[in-house]
């Protein structure tokens, strides 16, 4: 049996400051992500690790 590596990354809920919708989205993410409804910035990609800018209500 293979050796399987357990991955660091995570999705995240969280929600927004400005128009409190929930909304899921990755903790690792590639670009920066907003809010589907208001357009606020939620979470900066920083090349890893991204920079939640946000309440963090839940680590699915």
């Amino acid at each position: 049996m293979k050796n399987v590596r357990k991955t660091e990354s995570k999705f995240l809920k969280v929600v927004c400051s400005k128009c409190n919708n929930e909304q899921i989205i990755f903790n690792k993410p590639s670009k920066n992500v907003n809010c589907l409804v208001c357009g606020v910035e939620l979470a900066e990609s920083t090349g890893g690790k991204g920079k939640i800018k946000s309440k963090v209500l839940q680590v699915l």
